[in-house]
């Protein structure tokens, strides 16, 4: 995506009443609501005293993040920010390890997981890792590139990993 798309995208949520302000609600809202569901799926696990998929659906994201982890840190790709110069909507003070998105790979990565056990919240939280994504752009902090690769990337391992660890 080039500058000039993103001033477009910036103008319109800048003129929108308070929009940066729900740019910014969203990302960190989708976050809290994946968190509980997660959560919620490992205390309906533990519940039904399934410790071992209980224990797969912690080990299956917390594997993965490292990976993703080690990988972004070592291609250390340039956010869009830096390499437009403009400021992002979303806070952020960091550069480099822009591919893949973490905060979407982690969305898909938990999904992937939790479909073994919950399909509906897997789903819903797809659902709003798409709407994550999109913020993400949208508020200039990921080309679409990594938030495409934070998606696939999450499947794949989610997916992988389970298929490991069980």
């Amino acid at each position: 995506m080039r500058k000039e798309a993103y001033e477009r995208i910036f103008a319109c949520i800048q003129k929108t009443r308070y929009g940066v302000k729900i740019i910014n609600g969203i990302s960190t809202a989708i976050t809290y609501v994946t968190a509980v569901l997660y959560f919620s799926v490992l205390f309906w696990l533990v519940w039904q005293e399934s410790y071992r998929d209980a224990c797969v659906t912690i080990a299956v994201p917390a594997v993965s993040f490292i990976l993703v982890s080690v990988f972004r840190a070592k291609l250390n790709a340039r956010r869009p920010y830096e390499v437009y110069q403009f400021q992002p909507l979303i806070s952020k003070d960091k550069c480099g390890n822009s591919f893949p998105s973490r905060h979407v790979f982690s969305i898909f990565v938990i999904g992937t997981t939790i479909a073994w056990q919950c399909m509906w919240a897997a789903v819903i939280v797809w659902a709003l890792g798409i709407v994550l994504a999109v913020t993400r752009v949208a508020g200039g902090v990921h080309f679409p590139k990594d938030v495409i690769a934070g998606m696939c990337i999450g499947i794949i391992l989610g997916a992988a990993c389970r298929f490991f660890l069980y």
